[in-house]
């Protein structure tokens, strides 16, 4: 049996991370306190083949405080148990956060009395500090929509089925920050930049004219091959620690060109010789 335990900060995502799995029948359960979660596996083993086999658990700050600091210890005793629980922890920059929830007028879950909003969600960040150390996926959705979020749920997470580890290349312009939820970001600055070029600033790393021009510079070439190297190297030390889902960041200032073209070459790669590759671009949406 695969268990998902789904967590984040409030107006993150994380109800449209459980209705996604529930749609694609998992068996889900909603703000469910740390000591019911042993009882839960329980009877559904006992239950057999009449419940399905992926079961996701949503858990959130408004557990105590010390159940939310024995969460490591909780995890560890799962996996002793020789159960595959995976954790996937769901974030969203403060900015996106306070937006969200000026827009929906909804009330923070720790925003009692006089707390302030703000307040309320660093507050939140800091009690949930034991579940983002024990996440295996960290997906941040300061710049993701509802359904960009649904495709990454059912391609990260369900489509993976715990076979191989996941793997995404996800490019982005350093302008805008760097995405939260990577494990390496590149650099790519450095490499001759499609923007100087009049013909090619409208374009993307996804158009044949800027693929043309990135593939005839050797330093694009000398990146590409180094990162891979890289990546060949270290990828297989990280599956047999039992690492799930690994996201390489790869940067340029804006996100359209370089980035772009660089994590879809990357991806290209990887993908022919490895199942759970896939490829997003944040700026661009994609």
């Amino acid at each position: 049996m695969r268990i998902i335990i789904v967590s984040g900060l409030s107006g993150s995502g994380k109800t449209i991370a459980l209705q996604t799995l529930e749609d694609l029948d998992c068996y889900c359960v909603d703000n469910l306190p740390f000591k019911l979660i042993r009882p839960l596996v329980q009877e559904i083993l006992a239950a057999g083949a009449t419940l399905p086999t992926t079961v996701a658990v949503g858990i959130d700050a408004r557990n105590s405080f010390d159940q939310l600091a024995r969460f490591p210890a909780m995890l560890a005793e799962l996996r002793a148990d020789g159960l595959q629980v995976e954790v996937l922890f769901l974030q969203a920059d403060e900015a996106a956060l306070l937006k969200r929830y000026g827009e929906t007028r909804r009330r923070h879950p720790l925003g009692l009395g006089n707390v302030p909003l703000r307040e309320a969600i660093r507050q939140e960040r800091r009690l949930l500090e034991p579940i983002v150390a024990g996440s295996d996926l960290i997906i941040d959705t300061s710049e993701t929509n509802l359904y960009q979020l649904r495709d990454l749920i059912r391609a990260r997470v369900l489509e993976t089925l715990g076979e191989a580890m996941s793997l995404l290349f996800e490019s982005f312009g350093f302008k805008n920050g760097v995405p939260a939820d990577a494990d390496f970001v590149f650099d790519v600055r450095c490499l001759p930049n499609p923007h100087w070029e009049p013909a090619l600033r409208p374009l993307t790393g996804l158009d044949p004219a800027v693929i043309e021009f990135l593939g005839q510079q050797p330093e694009v070439a000398a990146m590409i091959a180094d990162v891979r190297c890289f990546l060949e190297t270290w990828l297989p030390r990280f599956e047999a620690s039992n690492r799930s889902y690994l996201t390489v960041g790869i940067g340029c200032t804006g996100g359209q060109h370089r980035s772009v073209f660089i994590a879809e070459t990357l991806a290209r790669h990887f993908g022919a010789v490895r199942q759970h590759v896939m490829a997003r671009h944040r700026e661009l949406k994609l």
